[in-house]
């Protein structure tokens, strides 16, 4: 799709730390603020698309501002064509290699191509790509912190209207996991459960954990082992009734066909940011389709929440709310369900105001 005669005329790129509205702690940081990465792409026609992405380290914020910098030269006077875009930033870029921070900065300038695209459009991209903006199943996410702080922050999730929230594990123990389960169980009766181990597993462990919380009724267990131990996936997927859930560290559609060949996965999750934006979406969202396998978020509910609307596999939206302090219009749900806006583009806009107090010089 093309927005004809449009030319992009600059890239824009600023930092920003974000603080969230509460912390979020993985087994590597615990994250009270977000730093991202705030991408602004100019076009002849007045109409700007943006991006962001989140940088997970603060030491990832200046090389990352550097390299999409280094993108604006790759990309002025280019016709805004997403599509054309998309290859010809591949193409470029071939012999390094699509992969890390390059093709993490890619995906967001594709993302910010079909914002800026859709909007010269007048419609959102979920139109724009041909599908219709839809209530979507959606679940919070929250972190470590034993049974106590999971259970409690369980309860805020449910009077915010979650009935389904993910669970990280990988305690020192199984039976650590399953008290943390079942505190939840006590704290919030009926809550549905996906868990995610974020490849802290060995296969011994990941085999003994999977049979001790088998009859827990889990949507899905995530990613128990390392993402590139395919063989040890599939046995567990094989072995165990619960899903196991894979995709948010593939890189792109290759990535997602190796796991899908090799039985890996019961259920696939895209991170646009890692699966070549948009564009890469799209691509996984068709191999989704012809294997059948349900299709989930990660990260980034404003803008995946238009391509769930257009992923005829799609399952769960994965609200987290890493960039709603410096949105005009934060993402937002009601009763665990997100109604995508009828805004033209994305839905990402920036509250300059809050962009500024939050901003942080990169040289």
């Amino acid at each position: 799709m093309t927005a004809t005669g449009i030319k992009i005329t600059g890239l824009r790129v600023r930092a920003a730390m974000v603080p969230r509205p509460r912390p979020l702690i993985f087994h590597t940081a615990v994250f009270s603020e977000s730093p991202l990465l705030l991408l602004d792409l100019e076009t002849d026609a007045g109409v700007t698309g943006h991006a962001y992405l989140f940088c997970y380290h603060d030491e990832a914020v200046q090389p990352m501002v550097a390299l999409a910098r280094n993108m604006a030269d790759v990309v002025t006077g280019a016709e805004l064509a997403p599509l054309a875009l998309n290859r010809a930033i591949a193409g470029r870029f071939r012999y390094l290699g699509m992969q890390g921070l390059m093709q993490i900065i890619a995906s967001a300038i594709d993302m910010a191509a079909w914002d800026a695209a859709s909007k010269a459009a007048g419609l959102p991209l979920a139109r724009y790509l041909g599908g219709a903006p839809r209530p979507l199943p959606t679940y919070d996410s929250t972190g470590l912190g034993g049974p106590a702080s999971v259970a409690r922050e369980a309860r805020e999730l449910a009077d915010a209207g979650f009935g389904t929230i993910k669970i990280k594990l990988g305690y020192a123990t199984g039976a650590d996991d399953l008290a943390v389960i079942r505190a939840i169980g006590e704290a919030v009766p009926g809550m549905q459960l996906m868990v995610d181990y974020n490849q802290r597993l060995t296969n011994v462990e990941a085999t003994a954990r999977m049979a001790l919380l088998e009859p827990e009724g889990l949507l899905w267990i995530e990613e128990p082992l390392d993402f590139n131990d395919l063989d040890g996936h599939a046995a567990l997927a094989r072995d165990f009734r619960t899903p196991i859930q894979m995709g948010e560290n593939w890189w792109n559609a290759p990535d997602m066909l190796k796991a899908v060949k090799a039985g890996a996965t019961d259920c696939v999750m895209l991170d646009i940011a890692r699966i070549g934006g948009v564009t890469g979406w799209l691509q996984c969202a068709a191999l989704a389709e012809a294997h059948g396998l349900p299709l989930s978020s990660h990260f980034f509910p404003e803008i995946s929440a238009h391509l769930m609307c257009v992923t005829p596999t799609a399952h769960w939206l994965e609200f987290l709310e890493w960039a709603s302090p410096i949105l005009v219009e934060p993402a937002w749900q009601e009763n665990g369900v997100y109604v995508v806006p009828e805004t033209p583009g994305t839905g990402v806009a920036w509250n300059e105001d809050a962009v500024a107090r939050y901003e942080i010089t990169v040289a």
